[in-house]
């Protein structure tokens, strides 16, 4: 997640995955959890949850060219209910 951007720290992916806010392919998934291209990957963020698909697999990639690796399938937002 660090090399495409979608969460720019290490430390902040791996504590969100371990508060349970990361499914892959729709399953729980782990900070050592490994992706690969075609998987399906969702994110909570806050009340926001993003849908991805991964394209592209790179060991390093430049900033412009980090975008390239996902697709946003879906972006909804949840509303609290009180």
């Amino acid at each position: 997640m660090k090399i495409s951007r979608i969460i720019k720290r290490r430390s902040v992916a791996k504590e969100v995955a371990d508060k349970g806010r990361i499914q892959i392919n729709g399953k729980l998934a782990k900070s050592s959890t490994s992706i690969k291209v075609g998987d399906q990957m969702q994110i909570q963020f806050g009340n926001r949850i993003v849908l991805y698909e991964i394209k592209e697999l790179h060991e390093s990639t430049k900033k412009e060219d980090a975008a390239q690796m996902y697709v946003i399938l879906s972006e909804t937002k949840q509303e609290d209910f009180a």
